[in-house]
């Protein structure tokens, strides 16, 4: 009787791991695909929602997608004046010394930033992510505090870079999470995409030429990006953006077996956001009434919303959307520009997904001692 029940132990634990990989990922959504590797999550980027998850907080070696932090700092100092695409950069002996991914950036040579953020962006160049580094925050040190306090700022909990390339290094590490709010930050900067779509391009006048790493940009319609990564360690990396109907999406894979696994997780993830998911913008039911100002120069204001009603939604539950005003009956002079005078709650369902402000279009003085004579005497003329 022993012998037959640690028969069927011994076969219990032999079918359990088998049918366990078949399962759906922790926090995956109804229908959502399995994703081969390490770590995955597929985000909206206007909204910053989650939509699919798979061990979204481990922390992983991201390899070359660090550089997503990277072109993001370079970005910003590029919108904020700090930095020109035409401003020479020159490599230093320690950018030339790079292995891995390159461009072959010899000591002493001049590239511009916009050739510098092709090699990046298209060709993962390792020596010219640190020759940007060096000509904007003076050392590579220097630009890896600022990557690691741009991080804190994000709210990227998991994240410490030692590097700005994603080279192997002891405790250089971040999450699927975080790798996807720092993609969202970088797009926030509609200049990247001059450099992640290019498939293939040249620096120094046509002799180097560029192939994107990148093989969504070729291959799945709406690719936006954004950036591959692989060492031994790491496996492979992606954080992969995509645009359709007016929503992007941002698809990050960490530590795949293999490139192909990556970029078919990805495609997965992006596919099952677009056929499930849409941005819908939500208006009153009714148009809204002006509110009454007491003792105001006008007697009324014209109240608006203060913001964009785009929500975000599952494609299914459209017909689910409703809205719900709560708007003052009068307001008491003066009126500034902008106060608010309601809101508007929108549904889905019976789930509340957010609440608008509903504000006055336009200041109302409030009526001088003279007006209010003035008006007194308009009034009883009309009487009359």
């Amino acid at each position: 009787m022993k012998q037959l029940a640690a028969a069927l132990l011994a076969a219990a634990f032999l079918i359990l791991p088998a049918r366990a990989a078949e399962q759906p990922a922790a926090g995956a959504a109804a229908g959502a695909p399995a994703v081969d590797a390490g770590a995955a999550v597929l985000m909206e980027k206007e909204t910053g929602t989650i939509l699919y998850e798979q061990n979204p907080h481990d922390k992983l070696e991201p390899a070359s997608v660090t550089k997503v932090m990277a072109l993001l700092l370079v970005l910003e100092a590029v919108d904020d004046g700090r930095l020109a695409l035409d401003d020479m950069v020159s490599v230093s002996a320690h950018a030339a010394s790079m292995g891995g991914s390159q461009v072959y950036l010899k000591e002493g040579e001049q590239m511009s930033v916009d050739d510098m953020l092709k090699a990046v962006a298209v060709v993962s160049g390792n020596d010219a992510a640190v020759a940007l580094a060096e000509h904007l925050a003076g050392s590579e040190e220097a630009f890896v505090s600022l990557m690691n306090q741009r991080a804190a700022e994000l709210g990227m909990a998991d994240t410490c870079f030692v590097n700005c390339t994603g080279l192997p290094a002891a405790g250089h590490l971040t999450s699927a999470h975080d790798i996807a709010v720092m993609s969202r930050a970088l797009l926030q900067h509609p200049r990247i995409r001059d450099y992640t779509t290019i498939w293939m391009d040249s620096i120094r006048g046509g002799q180097f030429q560029l192939a994107n790493t990148n093989k969504l940009i070729r291959f799945y319609e709406g690719a936006t990006g954004l950036k591959t990564g692989s060492t031994d360690s790491a496996g492979y990396c992606l954080s992969a953006s995509a645009e359709r109907e007016g929503m992007e999406l941002i698809a990050v894979v960490l530590k795949a077996d293999t490139s192909e696994k990556r970029f078919e997780s990805a495609k997965s993830l992006l596919s099952y956001g677009f056929a499930n998911y849409t941005l819908t913008d939500v208006y009153p039911s009714q148009a809204l009434p002006p509110v009454d100002v007491l003792l105001g120069e006008a007697d009324t204001v014209q109240p608006v919303l203060a913001q964009s009603s785009r929500i975000l939604v599952e494609k299914a539950r459209l017909n689910e959307i409703t809205t719900e005003l709560r708007l003052c009956e009068d307001v008491e002079a003066p009126v500034e520009e902008g106060q608010k005078l309601g809101e508007m709650a929108v549904y889905v369902g019976d789930e509340a997904q957010q609440t608008i402000p509903i504000v006055a279009d336009r200041a109302v003085a409030r009526l001088t001692l003279p007006g209010i004579f003035s008006r007194f005497l308009k009034t009883l003329f009309m009487a009359g």
